[in-house]
């Protein structure tokens, strides 16, 4: 299956490969303040394959908070956030935003509550790395 997602201007898009295709999809809504109020509800495949595609990255902010080990891709132009990465043991991972799915029937996604205080780093880091996409392209023009 493959999943195509962007923010609401397009200025970043993504397409996740997810073989064999779910029934499901599985979705956290993330219980901190920065995804509650932006409406963060991710989902990822760890076999599957992302690829971000950045049309101008200088209208891409990337915010980090907390521990710091996770940056958050905001588009500037329309404040949508479709893509979280972080940079584990040289290797890029990342989650998607199931808000930023185009042409999926929102009936397939599965939503639970993900709640992930008073996890330490080490822990933090290595469940990403367990359940984040592992296989990620992340595709910007240079010199812009």
């Amino acid at each position: 299956m493959v999943i195509p997602g962007k923010c609401h201007c397009g200025n970043l898009s993504f397409t996740l490969v997810w073989e064999p295709a779910p029934d499901e999809i599985p979705a956290r809504a993330c219980g901190c303040s920065f995804c509650t109020k932006h409406g963060g509800v991710w989902t990822s495949n760890p076999s599957g394959a992302l690829r971000v595609v950045v049309q101008d990255p200088s209208l891409v902010s990337r915010y980090s908070f907390g521990t710091q080990t996770a940056e958050f891709h905001t588009c500037s132009r329309c404040g949508i956030v479709p893509v979280v990465t972080s940079r584990i043991d040289g290797q890029l991972f990342a989650v998607v935003n199931v808000n930023a799915f185009e042409g999926v029937d929102p009936a397939r996604i599965r939503r639970s509550a993900g709640v992930f205080d008073g996890e330490d780093t080490a822990t933090r880091l290595a469940r990403r790395k367990r359940n984040w996409i592992a296989n990620v392209e992340y595709i910007e023009p240079q010199g812009t």
